[in-house]
């Protein structure tokens, strides 16, 4: 496959007069063996349908289009969107390229032709990173698995367990849909703009959620008011939640939760069983 090198990558820019822009999170890999080495850890297949988000010019979508069945570009900057297919179609992969023009955080599946991503692979903006993460895999249940490209600190808090320091809201969001882990460090130097953080890989594998009589909205929602103030105890950062202190302790206790316990020490699954006892509004 020929791949976008650094000379045909700033050269394109120039034609555009694009000049990336820190409000989008553009930084371009320019390097062949990073793209390459993508492709290769997140294990796309022949029969893959890969959603990429933030294409940009190209590079990791050429290496994509050689490993995957179809590819499917979600990019939000017209002039962008407008000219990936012209570079695709000049290597002759047109076919196998469909380019949607949204924002990754409002897209549905009714954006994408027919066709259902089995695999997120992206060099995603960091500002976003997480929410497009979290939102893809919530409205994408064909999503088996993923490989994304992130700040490295962000690359931490997603691949985080209970006990970690960075352990957080995306930790166990992440973990309702999917298993995650860190897949390796990427070097500043294979960007244009150089970058001024270190990015990281984060690979995700599909599994079912916690078994539960709650739904996915009672749970986040215990997640979030247990993170709101991490150095709280349960007991008390799931007051405003509860309704008190006293009714927070009741659904700990009933959940098999420590109430001592602070959100950074629990699971998911936890999470879920404290959700499932969420206590009932008293009477106006």
């Amino acid at each position: 496959m020929d791949l976008l090198g650094p000379v045909e990558i700033r050269s394109l820019a120039e034609k555009l007069d694009l000049r990336p822009t820190k409000k989008l999170g553009q930084n371009f890999v320019i390097d062949g063996g990073t793209v390459r080495r993508i492709v290769r850890v997140a294990e796309v297949e022949a029969d893959d349908v890969v959603i990429e988000v933030g294409p940009g010019l190209g590079s990791l979508t050429l290496a994509l289009l050689g490993a995957a069945r179809h590819v499917v570009a979600v990019e939000i900057d017209p002039v962008l969107a407008g000219q990936l297919p012209v570079t695709v179609a000049a290597r002759g992969l047109g076919d196998r390229l469909t380019v949607v023009e949204a924002d990754a955080l409002k897209l549905t599946p009714t954006h994408l032709s027919g066709y259902l991503p089995t695999a997120l692979v992206a060099n995603l903006p960091y500002n976003v990173a997480v929410p497009v993460v979290l939102h893809l895999l919530e409205v994408l249940p064909s999503l088996r698995k993923g490989l994304v490209m992130v700040q490295s600190e962000v690359a931490d808090r997603l691949a985080a367990g209970p006990g970690s320091k960075v352990y957080g809201v995306p930790s166990v969001k992440a973990a309702w849909y999917a298993d995650v882990r860190r897949a390796g460090p990427v070097g500043r130097t294979v960007f244009w703009p150089v970058p001024n953080v270190d990015s990281g890989l984060v690979a995700f594998t599909r599994r079912e959620p916690p078994t539960t009589t709650a739904t996915r909205r009672q749970v986040f929602a215990v997640i979030d008011a247990a993170f709101a103030q991490r150095r709280k105890t349960l007991r008390a950062a799931l007051s405003g939640w509860a309704g008190s202190p006293a009714r927070a302790e009741e659904a700990l206790r009933a959940a098999g939760v420590d109430p001592s316990a602070r959100g950074e020490q629990i699971d998911v699954e936890a999470f879920a069983r404290i959700a499932e006892n969420t206590p009932s509004q008293p009477p106006a």
